[in-house]
């Protein structure tokens, strides 16, 4: 009976120590949200926060923090909860808080206390080899907690006592102009706090787990967590910022209704058809005119769509018939790796140079007189394209099971014939993924265009780029020609350049020059999202495909 008594006080104990232990958790992830919350100015760092003020709120909450944290490694040590710790914490996790406790002690001993640089690093390799010291040598309980609490409660007394308030900056003394580098509150408490957090967290996830192997576990996936969600927390953050900044000159003036919309005509090779919408959107519909309300983009949309269309045409094709060869005619070997060592430099080769390259060699051999052009535009994109989908079909075709090659060849099937009817089905959407990924660098891109393909800034709506109907047959050479390839042109990259970088935008009745390179914005990233949808229903119609058959 005592034993079994004995056995439920544990249980009741661990089960104690284990909520506690989440709970500072889940604090931990709440502070390093609200960290990065107030660096993008959603929580305000000279407002109030729970009834406090926001830098208070803040210090309690790691105050709090980093004392349980504490408890944790001490209630641990002295055998109170059971936990199985390692016998150090590891190098790791003593090279972390080293370089966290040498950066705080530079800075107080060269700006609080005075010292200068060489006191300052003085102050901050000493506190460093201490905090080195303090998690590599005790028991991973100790070392994991104690280092990490103390950061925690450092920063939550610098809140309370006001070392850091809210009107706080600093302007280092050892800069050569101190007035050209100023450190505010609003930017150094944010980082401050989602640092403690991490630790903090990291280290309460280890206690959580009992330290030892399930508490490194639990801990490494926290940090994995807590910084794939604040990744896709910030993307989502960029784009609502966007959304809000251009969503009012976007809608402006839109009518819905039969006929109110502008004539648009359609045509190939010289035939055409006019086409009336029921709807106007002056901002995606107008270009550049004297006589219009607003300004639109509609030229520009039309030439970012034409850009990348032309790159996917010339990139696609040449990029999957090498990835053909290498995977399945090549023979495996020096020439292959130098291929892929020089696909993978091409990928990682700035924009900027394809643009050099572009201006150099493809502006020139187009006209008698070298203008850019719409074309030299595409044929850049294009080969900017060309690696990632070399990569990505060659990695898609690797990923095909030799069993369907085998199966193929013991029909009968030629080589070619397996390739068209089995290799390249079931890698397409491995292909198709590495497009969607391409398309949405490049069209994006604007070093390559204003080197090789920019024309003015503001477009009238019908000097947009027509190639469908300027397509001309010829009896000579290359008995297909289209003037309008040559012209150049714009695109939505290049205005909004334009527009915000150089304040263009007051001689063509642009009111407000600032709301409207937002709507500009607003639209390329609109046009971004759409290659993509179509990118992705590509991708999924040949899943379904494979999994039907």
């Amino acid at each position: 009976m005592a034993g079994a008594a004995e056995s439920s006080v544990v249980r009741g104990d661990t089960s104690t120590y284990e909520t506690v232990a989440a709970l500072t958790v889940g604090l931990a992830a709440v502070l390093f949200f609200l960290g990065l919350a107030a660096t993008v100015e959603l929580v305000s760092i000279t407002g109030t926060l729970a009834g406090l003020p926001t830098l208070t709120t803040l210090g309690l909450l790691l105050v709090l923090m980093g004392a349980a944290v504490g408890g944790f490694g001490l209630a641990s040590y002295r055998g109170i909860f059971p936990t199985d710790p390692r016998a150090s914490a590891g190098f790791v996790a003593a090279g972390l808080f080293s370089a966290l406790w040498g950066l705080v002690g530079a800075l107080v001993a060269a700006e609080t206390l005075g010292l200068g640089p060489v006191g300052g690093a003085v102050g901050g390799l000493g506190l460093a080899a201490v905090a080195f010291f303090a998690t590599a040598l005790p028991r991973e309980d100790i070392g994991s907690t104690l280092p990490a609490g103390a950061l925690a409660g450092f920063f939550g007394l610098v809140f309370l006592l006001g070392i850091i308030g809210p009107e706080w900056s600093w302007s280092p003394s050892n800069f050569p102009d101190a007035q050209s580098v100023t450190f505010f509150a609003r930017t150094v408490a944010p980082f401050a706090v989602m640092a403690s957090s991490l630790v903090v967290g990291w280290a309460a996830a280890k206690a959580y787990g009992g330290f030892g192997a399930r508490g490194r576990h639990l801990g490494a996936y926290l940090l994995v967590y807590l910084n794939a969600i604040a990744i896709i927390a910030v993307l989502v953050a960029l784009v609502a910022f966007v959304v809000f900044k251009g969503l009012g000159p976007v809608t402006e003036g839109i009518e819905v209704g039969l006929g109110v919309g502008p004539a648009t005509t359609i045509g190939l090779f010289g035939f055409g058809f006019d086409v009336v919408w029921p709807v106007y959107w002056p901002f995606l519909m107008n270009g550049a005119s004297l006589f219009a309300d607003i300004t639109g983009v509609f030229p520009a949309i039309v030439g970012t769509a034409w850009l990348v269309v032309g790159a996917v045409v010339l990139a696609v094709p040449l990029g999957v018939g090498a990835a053909v060869f290498l995977t399945e005619y090549a023979e495996q070997g020096r020439f292959t790796n130098v291929v892929e060592v020089a696909t993978n430099a091409l990928w990682s080769t700035p924009s900027i140079v394809f643009g050099l390259f572009g201006a150099a060699f493809l502006v020139p051999r187009f006209t008698p007189q070298p203008q850019k052009s719409l074309l030299a535009g595409m044929i850049t994109l294009g080969f900017m394209l060309l690696p990632l989908v070399v990569i990505t079909a060659r990695e898609a075709m690797i990923a095909v099971p030799d069993e369907y090659r085998d199966a193929s060849a013991a029909l009968g099937v030629s080589k070619w014939g397996t390739i068209r009817s089995v290799v390249l089905p079931a890698a397409m959407p491995g292909i198709v993924t590495g497009v969607i990924l391409g398309v949405g660098r490049i069209a994006g891109e604007t070093a390559p265009l204003l080197l090789t393909m920019g024309g003015g800034s503001f477009v009238p709506a019908g000097q947009r780029a027509k190639v469908l109907n300027n397509f001309q047959l010829s009896w000579s050479p290359p008995f297909v020609t289209n003037p309008e390839l040559t012209q150049a042109t714009t695109a939505l990259p290049y205005q909004l350049w334009q527009v915000v970088l150089t304040g263009t935008g007051e001689t063509a009745g642009v009111n407000d020059v600032l709301a409207f390179g937002w709507g500009t914005a607003l639209v390329l990233l609109g046009v971004v999202l759409a290659f993509y949808a179509v990118g992705i229903a590509t991708r999924q119609y040949f899943r379904s495909k494979l999994s039907y058959e």
